[in-house]
């Protein structure tokens, strides 16, 4: 089976670790997974009295969120947390009430920090806000990854020391989307 899966990375910095995260992991997916990363860098600030006539951006990140069988989140740091424009971009995606993009799509989360703990915190942070948007998330492995010299390759792929962890990482969601795409509703 083949599964299209939404990148949203947190951080819309031009030379972004996590960008650079995301485009490493599009490269070790397996045949048959087919990863989009998703644009959220012009998304208008979320504001509840556009709900009823949303932008064209924002349509635009729902229909993909929605065309999707899971939702992997890249996200740094900022101030202990997640990024305002990560925020921004599931607060848009998630509204009007009731008519949330993110609804059941597994979700997985992973992300790159300078900091020594990685982004234990942005994640910890995140997974309160998927568990609300009813997005399964995967539990482990958990992956937080600290910046360092020599963690990409020249050619932006991931460096053989952290490879297999992250190849780990990434067999490990796919299974879970799989599974979670496997399941029959019954009412």
């Amino acid at each position: 089976m083949s599964y299209k899966i939404a990148v949203v990375v947190g951080s819309i910095r031009k030379e972004s670790f996590n960008r650079k995260l995301a485009q490493a992991l599009q490269k070790m997916a397996p045949q048959g997974a087919q990863f989009e990363l998703l644009r959220i860098d012009d998304l208008p600030l979320y504001n509840q009295d556009e709900d009823a006539n949303q932008a064209p951006q924002v349509k635009r990140l729902k229909e993909q969120v929605a065309g999707s069988q899971g939702v992997i989140f890249i996200t740094p740091e900022y101030n202990r947390s997640i990024p305002g424009v990560l925020k921004n971009a599931i607060d848009h995606a998630s509204r009007p009430y009731g008519q949330s993009a993110w609804a059941g799509k597994p979700a997985g989360v992973i992300g790159m920090s300078v900091g020594a703990i990685g982004t234990a915190l942005a994640q910890k942070d995140l997974r309160t806000v998927l568990a609300y948007l009813d997005m399964p998330t995967l539990g482990q492995p958990e992956v937080y990854l600290q910046a360092k010299d020599g963690f990409f390759a020249a050619d932006g792929s991931i460096a053989e020391g952290s490879r297999d962890f992250i190849q780990k990482w990434l067999d490990a969601y796919l299974a879970f989307v799989a599974e979670h795409a496997g399941r029959v509703e019954t009412v």
